[in-house]
């Protein structure tokens, strides 16, 4: 791990307020659960969420009572705390854990941030022992190029949006993705 990242968080529940505190990387480790998912949410600061994420975030807030029964799970992303918290909290998410990386640079060392500041969806995966936190695996496939047509492909495994698409006889077409809302 480059460094014991500190981000700020709120409450459990995004629908709850409260005052935010600080917390460090190592402190999103709890006992017993050595390994820690983080997902960078595209929220610059200023910007709109992504819809994609935000999409994807849906499905994963669905899950996450159940994946934090073997691993560590937060969400991190680069806009103001209370901006994620209060979109969080407009789609409904209380099972995942919401960090905001705006005073550190998380999302620059571990991918989820260009070096002119765009942001970038990326899952990583951390793992501690008794040497320390160690930075296993990160969803790189993202920056590898794409046959023409198709879009990135790097956390498609755990996206059941996708998954059900890619059953049926037409797959995920040509021009549809996923949208904020739907009138």
């Amino acid at each position: 791990m480059k460094e014991d990242y500190e981000f700020e968080e709120g409450a459990g529940d995004a629908s709850e307020s409260g005052t935010s505190r600080q917390t460090r990387l190592s402190d999103l480790f709890a006992p017993g659960r050595d390994t820690l998912v983080v997902y960078s949410f595209m929220y610059p600061p200023g910007g709109k969420a992504c819809p994609m994420c935000a999409a994807f975030l849906d499905s994963l807030n669905g899950s996450a009572g159940h994946i934090s029964q073997r691993v560590n799970l937060a969400v991190v992303a680069k806009a103001p705390l209370e901006t994620i918290r209060d979109f969080a909290a407009s789609r409904g998410w209380s099972g995942l854990r919401l960090l905001s990386s705006a005073g550190n640079s998380y999302n620059a060392d571990y991918f989820g941030e260009s070096d002119g500041g765009d942001q970038w969806p990326m899952v990583n995966v951390f793992r501690r022992d008794a040497d320390g936190i160690h930075h296993t695996y990160a969803s790189e496939i993202f920056f590898a190029g794409s046959e023409a047509g198709q879009h990135p492909r790097h956390v498609d495994a755990m996206w059941p949006l996708w998954n059900i698409f890619d059953l049926t006889p037409d797959g995920r077409g040509e021009n549809w993705f996923p949208q904020i809302s739907y009138d």
